[in-house]
């Protein structure tokens, strides 16, 4: 066996174990968000909803959306949970433009 044969042989090991590894690791990442939800938290679905967790089971969250608009969905949804420090509006410097939107300073 010459070297050509051999990388030929080992790239697609390589390859697998990549993929296992990445694999892997979403796998924690997905178990430490579910373990990291809280009711009180904000969060942000896989669609992309914004919502505070008003309530959680094992299966099921129930997220409130708007002030008093709650919304079931599967806890798998939660893709996301928002850290506490994300402002909520725009920094109070941008101010509207002629056109509406905020000029970039």
């Amino acid at each position: 066996m010459n070297g050509g044969q051999v990388i030929f042989l080992l790239l697609p090991i390589a390859l697998v174990i990549l993929l296992f590894n990445s694999q892997r690791k979403r796998s924690r990442q997905a178990a430490t968000l579910q373990s990291e939800l809280t009711p009180g938290a904000a969060v942000v679905t896989t669609s992309g909803l914004y919502g505070t967790i008003v309530t959680l089971s094992d299966r099921e969250v129930v997220l409130e959306a708007a002030p008093g608009v709650h919304l079931r969905f599967d806890r798998r949804a939660i893709g996301l949970v928002v850290p506490s420090g994300v402002p909520d509006a725009p920094p109070d410097d941008l101010e509207p433009g002629p056109d509406g939107h905020p000029d970039t300073p």
